[in-house]
């Protein structure tokens, strides 16, 4: 028998998409269920941005397109990070237009990695960040971001992680899943590290328009650590185009250079007609109000969690308030339970669909991730399901 890539086997499936596929068995036979387990925003991509779309596609962009990016998204891009992040790259060299956020994480990782390097990366986090490192052949270090440290990483625990093989920090704030984000000291003190040990920074900056209270600082916002620091961001959560599939990174111009080939070798380009779509979502006014829109909603249903949980007092479900995405972290370490245990009982026994906080990396056992990217109405009823399963146990 022929012989197939054995890294695969390091790699678990996605415990969302797994959740997601349970759940549309179960309502293929009829059961009604409340889905808290999927980051897509429960909101239309905006109708002026799907329009852009048709009339690029009108307008005969239907074929290839510059594998960078177009001139005007690449310059959209480098607007949006002055306007938003407080940072400024350079379109033509410092930034490339990828086929959505993993693409351009899996490029910013395929430009900077060698097999066996070290990759630093908070636990709990999004499985993807692991799982690419692992298919690029680097090994993965976990550094325990735990609950009572508000999911940030104690700083000692950086420097006991630290190897003579580490090369790269990995960040994602607001953090899927619990949507914490360090301070700018922090940040400042962890750009200080990353220069002091030759490390590079990638940093994850997907949700990072969807705040709470004071917007999180982006990674690359400080003296000196543009050089050593790769954004990743996309369209997705922002402007509710999940399924568009476009997004950037921005880095270093050698880097780039790398990421450029990376993406000819496997995309070619992302299709013409969405870059055009993506660049009127980043420039048009009213869109920039739609993000702000989406917020607001995100926000009042944040509010409407806290309060029930008030409300409800359980000792068994402690809430803990995410200052962005969108996304709690349930605590339901009092049950004793796996989470992967507890996500099944609720599904099956109150018809709540949420992911296991294992999902995520060892600290986030005992902990399930539930989304309020869903009506209000979904997530206060799917919210007091899991509140009464919890305190019947």
């Amino acid at each position: 028998m022929q012989s197939i890539n054995t890294q695969f086997d390091l790699i678990r499936q996605s415990a969302t998409v797994a959740m997601a596929d349970r759940i549309l068995a179960l309502k293929a036979s009829g059961h009604k269920i409340i889905g808290l387990q999927v980051g897509d925003p429960d909101f239309a991509t905006p109708p002026a941005v799907m329009d852009a779309a048709l009339k690029a596609m009108q307008s005969g962009l239907t074929h290839y397109g510059p594998s960078r990016g177009y001139p005007d998204l690449r310059e959209a891009v480098a607007s949006k990070l002055i306007r938003d992040q407080k940072v400024d790259y350079d379109p033509a060299s410092e930034i490339l237009i990828t086929h959505g956020g993993i693409h351009a994480y899996y490029l910013a990782m395929q430009s900077i990695l060698n097999p066996g390097d070290d990759v630093l990366i908070p636990d709990p986090s999004w499985a993807t960040h692991s799982n690419m490192v692992i298919m690029l052949r680097g090994n993965v270090i976990r550094v325990p971001a735990p609950a009572e440290n508000g999911f940030i990483p104690f700083f000692e625990s950086w420097e006991r992680a630290l190897t003579p093989q580490t090369c790269v920090i990995v960040l994602n704030y607001p953090s899927n899943p619990t949507g914490a984000y360090p301070t700018r000291e922090y940040l400042q003190r962890l750009q200080d590290f990353a220069a002091n040990h030759n490390l590079w920074i990638v940093s994850d900056e997907v949700y990072g328009s969807l705040y709470y209270e004071e917007p999180p600082t982006c990674a690359a916002a400080f003296d000196g650590a543009k050089e050593r620091t790769l954004l990743v961001n996309s369209l997705s959560k922002s402007y509710a185009m999940t399924g568009w599939r476009v997004g950037f990174l921005a880095a270093p111009a050698q880097v780039i250079e790398n990421a450029l080939k990376a993406s000819q070798n496997s995309i070619t380009c992302v299709t013409p007609f969405i870059q055009k779509a993506a660049a009127f979502a980043l420039t048009d006014p009213e869109n920039q109000k739609v993000t702000a829109d989406m917020r607001a909603a995100y926000a009042r249903r944040r509010a409407l969690v806290m309060r029930i949980a008030s409300e409800l007092e359980s000792d068994k479900v402690r809430v803990i308030p995410p200052q962005g995405a969108f996304y709690f972290f349930l605590d339901l370490r009092a049950l004793k339970m796996s989470s992967i245990e507890m996500c099944e009982k609720i599904l099956d026994e109150v018809g709540v669909g949420l992911v296991p906080g294992s999902a995520f990396g060892e600290q986030g056992e005992g902990f399930i991730r539930m989304t309020i990217a869903a009506s209000d109405e979904d997530v206060e009823a799917g919210f007091r399901k899991i509140v009464e399963w919890a305190e019947g146990q």
